[in-house]
């Protein structure tokens, strides 16, 4: 079930790439950084390898695409952990819909967050190293939900540098 859930993902990921989800691209733009950790959306992001696609459940019932930098793709290859200074990952989020086509496929419906993660031992060393940012509609998500970032990777994660994503082969 698990191997039909990640082909699944990959390719509502594919759909999303052709289909071009503008939604997400043209409002990704924004100079606003995230409250705390000023965080920014990087630019050419969409450009980037992806490193494993991804499906949540209830509640938030979404499909998810984690995309690298190039420091992060080569650390994931290496098994580098902790990941260097420089890692930036990128999450993008869609919600989860039935194919209209395809009654077994699941396709991207609305964009719903991109959030970010930025890897600065020194700037964020009270955090594990990373800094959090959350975006809906290309703005930065309020400070109460950027607190509770970190909690979660801590609690979850520790043991791999709070970072959730494994690299798909």
């Amino acid at each position: 079930m698990t191997s039909t859930r990640l082909a699944l993902a990959s390719a509502a990921l594919a759909l999303a790439t052709t289909a071009g989800l503008l939604v997400v691209e043209a409002t990704a733009k924004t100079d606003r950084a995230s409250p705390i950790y000023g965080v920014t959306i990087p630019d050419g992001y969409r450009q980037w390898e992806l490193i494993a696609p991804a499906q949540e459940g209830e509640p938030l019932n979404e499909l998810r695409a984690v995309l690298g930098n190039t420091t992060a793709i080569k650390a994931y290859r290496d098994g580098k952990l902790p990941f260097p200074d420089g890692t930036v990952l990128v999450k993008l989020a869609w919600k989860h819909v039935q194919s209209p086509e395809f009654e077994p496929a699941s396709v991207p419906g609305a964009a719903t967050t991109v959030q970010v993660m930025v890897k600065d031992s020194k700037k964020y060393a009270s955090t594990g190293g990373w800094g959090f940012g959350r975006f809906i509609a290309g703005q930065p998500v309020d400070m109460a939900q950027h607190e509770t970032c970190f909690a979660c990777h801590e609690a979850r994660v520790k043991g791999h540098d709070f970072v959730f994503t494994r690299y798909a082969p």
